[in-house]
């Protein structure tokens, strides 16, 4: 029997490349969105598609015991995600909730029905895609920051408690990777990676049972040694040495 993956929001960035990535390993794979638009060309006798908010509990719920029913499932991965396209020092607070919405409660919704399968098939793995973000407070991406380090958490604590049952949990926090996301983004991206290879690299991690990979290495290992800075020490540094851009920035 082939490996099952359904992966939320796999219609596009890592999500996509991952789907595409598994399926040329003979997987099956199941992949939801809020709209299936962008894939219409994308096929593969094994592929499944799914019109599903990860927002919206019950249609999560119903989605995934649909790809259940009919496929079983090995691995969920939680990808669905959103951003700021430009930093703000004044926060759009309907933004910020609507990013904690897709990054933290997407993946809730997405881990619950997959982990009561899990636990009483004794056996699976849940995979979230965090990001480098989850690492520090970041200037002018608050509401990114602060929901990539409680996807971060979250995993972490998951793998503690579920290592008994079967389940692994891997976490994965990648720096820049093209995704139509980060062409969004107005700032520098430093080791921007393309999601062919990232898709790559994270397969190979969730394969060795990694709790948590974060990738590329130089960056990465940067964005560990802030993380442990005296916070006065990095908030100075953040504060000298952040790109501009303006409070009235809309």
């Amino acid at each position: 029997m082939s490996l099952s993956v359904f992966i939320t929001g796999g219609t596009s960035g890592i999500g996509l490349a991952m789907a595409q990535a598994y399926l040329d390993r003979g997987a099956t794979v199941g992949i939801c969105s809020r709209s299936l638009d962008k894939v219409s060309d994308f096929n593969h006798k094994n592929l499944y598609k799914y019109e599903a908010d990860v927002t919206d509990k019950v249609a999560m719920e119903i989605t995934i015991l649909e790809y259940f029913s009919e496929h079983g499932l090995d691995y969920m991965v939680a990808s669905a995600g959103i951003g700021y396209a430009k930093k703000k020092k004044i926060p759009d607070f309907d933004q910020s909730r609507q990013i904690y919405e897709v990054n933290v409660v997407g993946v809730l919704n997405a881990f619950e029905p997959a982990m009561k399968i899990m636990l009483k098939q004794k056996r699976g793995k849940l995979i979230a895609i965090s990001s480098l973000a989850a690492f520090n407070g970041l200037p002018g991406v608050s509401a990114y920051s602060a929901s990539k380090a409680a996807v971060k958490q979250l995993c972490e604590s998951f793998a503690i408690d579920l290592k008994d049952q079967g389940i692994s949990v891997t976490c994965i926090a990648p720096g820049f990777i093209d995704t139509p996301l980060t062409r969004r983004n107005h700032h520098p991206m430093p080791f921007l990676m393309d999601s062919d290879k990232a898709a790559k690299l994270i397969l190979r991690a969730i394969d060795k049972n990694k709790v948590l990979y974060a990738f590329p290495f130089i960056i990465s290992n940067v964005v560990r040694l802030l993380s442990f800075l005296p916070r006065g020490l990095y908030t100075r540094i953040m504060t000298r040495d952040s790109m501009n851009y303006s409070l009235k920035e809309k």
